[in-house]
């Protein structure tokens, strides 16, 4: 078990003797299964307390750059401030670039402005375009960490992409309405609001795809027998009570933005790596299984 710590340290931590650690560590015999199992344990004691010494009293400034409606960069917002207290004892300041839209070259601005100014890390929501991808280069190059959330620049020198498998949620949604229409004739609108960010056109893909195998007679224009919507924003949670929606797909968007500011505390060695990012969880939420921060809808029967 590798570790920098020392023999005397561990069986300080552990309230063993120092010869009993040697034992251990060196897998000398004659030492009980629990003896061994309380040296490790007193080991990862260490780790988590070495984890908070470098952390502790370290102030983070993150920079929040998204191209997003103001419903969601609220969301963000809120979601942030609400995840401060996880990230103690660490402090994370950050300075907010929202735009609802803009031309590239605005984005480009902004980020080629951090990388002179500087910064901890960069968490980025924006269209997946060559110049934005060029801007998130000269970040890196800068010592900068950048981590897009939930629309992905995979092209780019991004560290990171926290948030949903897009692809899986397009085909998710694909599903859910299979399940319903059954064998049902009619049509399918798919909307987007931009094409250019990534995340947008890969949940587009993932739903045409899954829609073409499960229904190729299928035409994707316009009926709303059933009606799927992803993100549960304040629109959506409204029209989901009121069973104009059927169905969101939804995400923690708390967790997304913890895991966000995370990676760049670990880019700024002040956490262990943490292995490779995963994609979030797809939550299918209907009237009756709202999260518990909104108030559920009682049952009708």
């Amino acid at each position: 078990m590798r570790h920098p710590y020392t023999i005397r340290e561990i069986a300080r931590q552990a309230g063993l003797s120092t010869a009993t650690v040697d034992r251990v560590l060196n897998s000398r015999g004659n030492v009980r299964e629990s003896t061994v199992r309380e040296v490790h344990e007193a080991i990862k004691a260490l780790d988590r307390q070495r984890t908070q010494v470098r952390i502790g009293g370290r102030t983070f400034m993150v920079d929040i750059v998204m191209q997003t409606p103001e419903r969601f960069s609220t969301a963000v917002r809120e979601a942030l401030e609400a995840e401060l207290p996880s990230l103690q004892p660490a402090v994370v300041r950050s300075r907010f670039h929202f735009r609802e839209t803009c031309p590239p070259e605005d984005l480009v601005g902004i980020l080629d402005k951090i990388a002179k100014r500087g910064t901890q890390g960069v968490i980025l929501k924006a269209p997946d375009l060559p110049e934005i991808a060029a801007a998130v280069g000269r970040l890196v190059a800068a010592g900068i960490p950048v981590v897009t959330l939930v629309t992905d620049l995979p092209h780019s020198a991004r560290l990171a992409y926290v948030g949903i498998d897009n692809r899986a949620a397009g085909a998710t949604a694909a599903y859910l309405l299979e399940q319903w229409l059954g064998d049902r004739p009619g049509n399918v609108l798919t909307t987007i609001s931009r094409g250019s960010f990534r995340g947008e056109e890969e949940r587009d893909l993932g739903f045409r795809s899954a829609m073409r195998l499960a229904e190729p007679r299928r035409n994707l224009v316009r009926t709303c027998a059933v009606f799927i919507a992803h993100d549960l924003d304040h629109d959506n949670t409204r029209l989901l009570r009121e069973r104009r929606l059927s169905a969101v797909l939804h995400h923690d968007l708390r967790q997304d933005v913890r895991r966000a500011c995370q990676t760049i505390m670990r880019a700024n060695k002040a956490l262990p790596d943490d292995g490779p990012t995963l994609p979030s969880a797809i939550q299918v939420v209907t009237p009756f299984n709202l999260p518990p921060d909104v108030s559920p809808v009682p049952f009708m029967g």
